[in-house]
């Protein structure tokens, strides 16, 4: 899977449903082993020469041949074997469901994050400890990763994967903007009322869009990733909670009341969020200064401005572009009490319930979650991995990614893994497009509880939190 941008999520059911009769491609587990020991296979979307070609030459030349002699030097003769992809994200995600659901596939594979809850609730994954036993809890790495971040691949109170990596969401704004506005150029805010001056005072900066805030249904899941679910953990809830959707209720028209004050104040541009492309529109425009404060990814700063290879190349990156936590609406009003929030996602690391080998499986996926491991698979281009060892060592010469490991990732919140989020999630869209049309929050909020109750299947599933 490409996990550098997410724009959208699809619904397992809804891609098991549409395919139900489509052929399967995939070979065979291969878990009866060879003539010399036990095999084991690792499946990925990634492809040497083609797609992620990286992560396949880190598993082909590094990890298998390292766990091997690792297995060897314990009296172990064990195969493994690399079972690569090279498709679009939606066929990956439709192979891996019909493998699962047809008890074939590989042994170690990845899925998105958001996946987890639905493929344990469908039977499609088990707990890592009812697969390898007490081996799976005891493992030393789970203390190097944040609990937070453990809860990416958790579901249920249960480790389903392990997470070997993340990434988080901030503000990043323009600091000669800020200077030119009078503005301080080391910034944190400290509450929704902070970012909201700071926007009005960048608005006597002719030709500056102050504050950009992704909203409606052309930004797709980047409006719910970057926009919404940060600012309702800001609120103090999150969009699933207890085993309860929240609904319209006092948090979220907190939320739609700060994109009110964003685009009824003239603080965003509304037609920017109504074009299919506004989200690349948003990224060229805050690497040409015209942007101030634009809520996003790490991907942002890696991919789309990154002065080297970014889409949106800005030169003096590292120079001109500062960076700032979410902050709650006040102190200690965000979630869990917090008074900064962000939000997080990534990918899974799974054992197939159907390999022949579970604990042999468990010890590869240790083994490929090792610090040396994480190390290997990072060498030369930073990003960001779910260990805080390793993070520590690898993240030092780029200070937007450790900013992240070190202040973000104890404090995330993640998406819930359940089938009904993608329309949660559209419904969501579609609410903060009412605001940006005209409508008022509480108009808004109401439109939504009522949708939401339609997707949940009834009043007694939502939470007017």
């Amino acid at each position: 899977m490409d996990h550098s941008r997410r724009r959208g999520t699809t619904g397992l059911r809804g891609i098991v449903g549409a395919l139900a009769a489509f052929a399967l491609t995939g070979a065979a587990l291969s878990g009866c082993g060879g003539p010399d020991g036990p095999t084991l296979t690792i499946g990925r979307n990634a492809i040497e020469g083609g797609k992620n070609s990286g992560e396949a030459e880190w598993i082909t030349r590094t990890v298998i041949p390292r766990f091997v002699a690792a297995q060897k030097a314990k009296g172990v003769d064990v195969r493994v074997r690399y079972r690569g992809s090279g498709v679009a994200d939606e066929a990956y995600k439709t192979r891996v469901s019909l493998d699962l659901k047809s008890r074939s596939g590989a042994d170690i594979l990845d899925v998105d994050g958001i996946w987890v809850g639905e493929l344990a609730q469908a039977g499609y994954l088990r707990p890592l400890t009812e697969l390898a036993g007490a081996q799976a809890d005891a493992w030393d790495g789970w203390a190097q990763i944040p609990r937070a971040v453990q809860s990416l691949g958790s579901f249920g109170g249960k480790r389903y994967g392990i997470p070997p990596g993340t990434d988080g969401r901030l503000l990043f704004y323009n600091k000669q903007l800020f200077q030119r506005a009078g503005l301080p150029t080391t910034w944190q805010p400290r509450s929704w009322d902070d970012i909201l001056t700071a926007a009005r005072a960048l608005r006597k900066v002719p030709g500056v869009t102050p504050l950009q805030l992704n909203a409606g249904t052309p930004m797709g899941e980047a409006t719910t990733t970057q926009g919404v679910l940060p600012l309702l953990a800001g609120a103090g809830a999150e969009i699933h909670a207890d085993g309860r959707w929240t609904g319209g209720g006092p948090a979220l028209k907190q939320v739609l009341s700060f994109y009110s004050a964003v685009y009824r104040q003239g603080l965003g541009d509304p037609l920017l969020q109504q074009e299919a492309q506004g989200r690349d529109k948003s990224f060229a425009q805050f690497a040409q200064g015209r942007i101030a404060i634009l809520a996003e990814s790490d991907y942002f700063w890696r991919d789309v401005i990154n002065p080297r290879n970014g889409i949106a190349k800005m030169p003096d990156r590292d120079q001109a572009v500062g960076y700032a936590m979410f902050p709650a609406i006040s102190p200690g009003k965000g979630v869990r009490g917090q008074s900064f929030v962000s939000l997080s996602g990534g990918p899974v690391s799974v054992i197939n319930p159907n390999t022949e080998h579970p604990k042999l499986a468990f010890e590869l996926l240790a083994f490929m979650n090792s610090p040396e491991m994480h190390k290997a698979r990072t060498a030369g281009t930073p990003e960001i991995t779910s260990r805080t060892d390793v993070n520590r060592e690898v993240l030092r010469s780029d200070p937007l990614l450790a900013y992240i490991a070190e202040k973000i990732l104890p404090i995330t919140v993640y998406r819930p893994s359940l089938s009904a989020y993608p329309q949660v999630s559209i419904a969501l869209q579609e609410a903060t497009a009412n605001i940006v049309a005209g409508r008022t929050p509480d108009e808004a909020a109401a439109g939504y509880h009522r949708r939401l109750e339609e997707i949940a299947g009834g009043p007694g599933n939502v939470a007017a939190r």
